[in-house]
Order: C-alpha cells, then sequence, then structure tokens
C-alpha cells in the first residue's frame, strides 16, 4: 500500500494561526501542547509557515516556507532552528513517528 505525505500540525507567522491534523487527535494533550508551543515559537521567531509532516515512509520533516517578497523571512534562522529543533525534541519527534507507524498505519514490526 502506498502512502502519502500527511501534515501533522502547521503554524503561519502570516494570519498567526496554528492548524492541528484531526485524525491525530489520540496524541495526549500534553504532546499536543508540546507540538503547538513548538510550531508557534518558530514562526515568531523566523516568520513564515512552519508544516509538520510525515513524509511517505512514516518519518517527520519540517518544512519552511514564506511568502515571496517576504524580506523579513529569515532563510538562514530557519534551517539552524530546524536543526535545533531536531536535535532538542529528538526524543519526542521518534515517539510521534512510532505513534505514526503502530497506530495510524498499523505496522507493529518486528520490535
Amino acid at each position: 500500500m502506498e502512502q502519502q505525505e500527511i501534515v501533522l500540525c502547521a503554524s503561519s507567522a502570516y494570519d498567526k494561526k496554528y492548524y492541528f491534523n484531526q485524525i491525530f487527535q489520540g496524541i495526549p494533550q500534553s504532546v499536543k501542547d508540546e507540538l503547538k508551543i513548538m510550531c508557534v515559537l518558530f514562526t515568531e521567531d523566523v516568520g513564515g509557515i512552519l508544516e509538520v509532516i510525515y513524509n511517505e515512509d512514516g518519518e517527520l520533516e519540517f518544512r519552511t516556507s514564506a511568502d515571496e517578497g517576504d524580506y523579513l523571512y529569515d532563510e538562514i534562522g530557519s534551517i539552524l532552528k530546524v536543526k535545533e529543533l531536531q536535535r532538542n525534541k529528538r526524543e519526542l519527534l521518534e515517539s510521534l513517528e512510532v505513534f505514526y507507524r503502530v497506530i495510524i498505519l498499523g505496522d507493529f514490526g518486528e520490535e
């Protein structure tokens, strides 16, 4: 069965909004809160839009973008911030990947 990308959550500095995909409502509230804080602080810090996406392999990816002509968007800062999040939130991100594989995809693997 071919998988497709699915957005877990996203935040936009432009319209000051946060989105959480309701198909993941089984995630504990404390984790949802941590994701919201992480995304909103990211976009407040560097601007633009941040999307946290499950790729076709069930791994989490951070995608950033900015409106054309947004001269306040810090592209270099966004790359550094993503690396920092991947390092500092590694345990959370790995747990979310396991949740996705087991609960959403039903892949119990051999572990």
